[in-house]
């Protein structure tokens, strides 16, 4: 793929892993806020650190992997690994990221582990970093009804067992979200 017309966003691993984080990233890629990519690496990473926590979910979390690939057209990076080796991070167990994010045409890398990718580093690439809060954020300030809409939609299918406007605050805070909460709390009636 040359690239994507829209603003596009590797996802690390530690954005994955949390059940509602990748629920709500998914459904703004779904609602064609942003196009989602990551590599099998980051794939296999989160999958992985799930797995370690609940074995007994294999076929659920292969199910999900599945339907997020179907979801997502070219959603995975491939071709990047020849640039790993070049590049230097903090940190260089994630240098596949970065690999990912230049040969993905990302526009950013969304992750919790902003001392990891350098904005000097990254800027070389054109690409930024950023914590999830502040992506979903920026989604929200870009596409304010879409993005409501989606947080709206996610929440209509979480039935077992549902959760009310105000659950999903707290867990938005608990999973280091607070500026999202907040402005959910606010917006409350409309999700």
């Amino acid at each position: 793929m040359a690239g994507s017309a829209r603003f596009t966003a590797i996802l690390d691993a530690c954005v994955l892993y949390p059940q509602l984080v990748r629920d709500i990233l998914m459904r703004l890629t779904f609602a064609g806020l942003y196009h989602a990519r990551w590599s099998a690496t980051i794939e296999n990473e989160w999958t992985r650190n799930l797995l370690e926590k609940m074995p007994g979910q294999a076929r659920a979390i292969e199910r999900t992997v599945l339907l997020m690939r179907e979801a997502v057209p070219d959603c995975l990076v491939v071709g990047h690994e020849s640039l790993i080796p070049g590049l230097e991070l903090p940190d260089p167990d994630d240098r596949h990221v970065l690999a990912a994010a230049i040969a993905g045409h990302a526009d950013a890398i969304v992750t919790y582990n902003l001392k990891d990718f350098p904005a000097e580093v990254l800027a070389v690439h054109h690409i930024e970093a950023q914590h999830p809060d502040e992506f979903i954020m920026n989604q929200f300030e870009l596409h304010e009804l879409a993005a409501l809409t989606a947080i709206k939609e996610m929440r209509a299918t979480w039935t077992h067992p549902a959760r009310s406007a105000e659950e999903l605050v707290k867990a938005l805070e608990l999973r280091g979200l607070p500026q999202t909460a907040v402005y959910l709390a606010e917006a409350s009636k409309l999700i």
